[in-house]
């Protein structure tokens, strides 16, 4: 679907209201959300509430837009945000992606909902998409106001950077990464700015491997494209994924909930797999026919009801 003349990639519910709203997260840092609720919200009774991240790179105006009116739908009030140093929120130098802030955002988004008179501070869940699925992990690791966190294509970019894909990185791979990772910082140093990983090109294009050519459908052909969702970090933020063990203590998340939705075709599913043997009574949730991105807004594939039941059970 093209870009909506309101700048988001999905037409707006007419049961739906959005307002964007502003608050800081503990760095100070201000983040960039949309409020999503039912027109028909009772403001005299309080509500389950629900922080809804985006994927790694992704803007507030693409998938976590689309799962906060769905949820907002179902009686929920979603904030959907822009992480520290991406989209319309502050923070610099642009496009840092770090394991610490990125998880420290969804605190931050339960500080801000809990301002909210008709917000029940002790049924506030989390959902994660792709990237953001470990960052919200992470945060219910040491926020036990997150009261139950599900992802949705999870991505553990921390592993990911730490340990190549599917685990391929040997422990000589790491080093030479660090190396020129180190050198990297000497380059920008000398520079006056960091250097950014290769961005999303205008058109796709010839020959891209079946992943890259997944993200690409998304990201740059009109079904997700966003002028703000550029596709690259600074190369430096790779030491901080490397340095971090995001999800080294999911045992500290229960007796709370999660639930790890994943599709029978998402070459992303061995991240969910994985939690899931780490964390054995997390439900773990396979839609057939779905792919990665599919689950970034196929509301025909995504499971809203299981999303639904999930939440007003372990809320």
């Amino acid at each position: 679907m093209p870009l909506q003349p309101d700048g988001y990639t999905f037409v707006l519910s007419d049961e739906v209201s959005r307002a964007p709203v502003r608050y800081k997260n503990r760095y100070g840092i201000e983040i960039a959300a949309d409020l999503y609720r039912d027109k028909g919200l009772d403001e005299s009774t309080k509500h389950p509430a629900l922080v809804i991240g985006p994927p790694h790179g992704g803007v507030k105006e693409q998938g976590p837009g689309v799962y906060a009116q769905e949820m907002a739908k179902r009686g929920f009030v979603a904030v959907a945000f822009d992480p520290s140093y991406n989209g319309e929120s502050g923070g610099e130098p642009r496009h840092v992606t770090s394991p610490e802030i990125f998880a420290e955002d969804f605190s931050a988004g339960v500080d801000y909902l809990g301002t909210l008179q008709y917000v029940d501070r002790d049924k506030i869940g989390a959902i994660g998409i792709c990237g953001s699925g470990g960052f919200a992990l992470s945060a219910a690791q040491v926020d036990v106001r997150l009261k139950a966190v599900a992802t949705s294509a999870m991505y553990d970019i921390s592993a990911f950077h730490r340990n190549g894909w599917q685990n391929s990185l040997s422990d000589d791979d790491r080093h030479k990464t660090l190396e020129d990772l180190a050198q990297r910082r000497w380059d920008d140093v000398d520079q006056g700015q960091p250097a950014l990983q290769p961005t999303f090109p205008s058109e796709i294009p010839e020959d891209l491997d079946p992943i890259t050519s997944e993200f690409f459908e998304y990201y740059v052909a009109d079904r997700g494209h966003h002028p703000r969702s550029i596709g690259g970090f600074t190369l430096t933020s790779g030491t901080a994924h490397i340095n971090a063990g995001a999800l080294s203590h999911l045992e500290d998340i229960e007796p709370r909930h999660v639930l790890l939705i994943t599709g029978d075709q998402a070459h992303s599913r061995y991240f969910s797999d994985a939690v899931h043997e780490q964390a054995p009574t997390s439900e773990l949730l396979v839609v057939p026919g779905a792919r990665h991105i599919d689950l970034y807004d196929r509301t025909d594939l995504i499971p809203f009801d299981r999303l639904e039941t999930f939440f007003l059970e372990s809320l």
